[in-house]
């Protein structure tokens, strides 16, 4: 902390050794040649943490919303706390949006610049976005994959298919394709 200023709160994320199956975890490092899928559970879970970093160090670079990520160490990522004075901001989920339509077209240029960065999120939701200070910031990046991962369409698609479906509920519907082409700068 610098003098004269409070308290600096950081989010730590831990991925536990437990939970999610080893097979399902292998799945989303299948054709990313910047990780190499270890035998073991436990070595799997750290490099989820490594990746997770990576992934939104990648984004961020890309100019996308994201939680600025700080360190990592084994299966702890340490990286910006979103929120104030210690309270987290709400999720997506959770918000009353003054702007539907706006906060969607927010989160389609951070999809766009993610796209072009080369990464499919793989699990994009109201879940995954949290809504600081006005703007929504993608979080929840461990499970991102490369494009050329052989399951990056279809999480891409999922991805894309998730928001709309939600900003729909909110008033804002979008086409599917004017959004994917948007996306895929076309």
């Amino acid at each position: 902390r610098l003098q004269g200023e409070g308290p600096r709160y950081l989010a730590v994320k831990i991925f536990k050794y437990e939970g999610l199956s080893f097979q399902k975890r292998l799945n989303y490092l299948q054709g990313d040649r910047r990780f190499k899928a270890p035998h073991q559970k436990r070595a799997l879970v750290n490099v989820f943490a490594r990746k997770e970093f990576a992934n939104l160090k990648l984004c961020k670079q890309a100019g996308l919303r994201v939680p600025e990520p700080l360190a990592f160490k084994d299966n702890v990522v340490v990286m910006e706390f979103l929120g104030e004075n210690g309270i987290p901001s709400a999720l997506l989920k959770d918000v009353w949006l003054e702007n539907p339509a706006q906060t969607l077209q927010l989160l389609l240029e951070d999809m766009k610049k993610m796209h072009a960065a080369g990464l499919a999120h793989a699990d994009l939701s109201e879940f995954n976005v949290i809504v600081h200070r006005g703007m929504p910031f993608i979080i929840d990046m461990g499970q991102a994959v490369v494009l050329s991962h052989p399951l990056a369409a279809e999480f891409f698609l999922s991805d894309v298919r998730n928001i709309l479906k939600w900003f729909a509920k909110l008033g804002a519907p979008y086409e599917e394709k004017k959004a994917i082409d948007y996306i895929e700068g076309k």
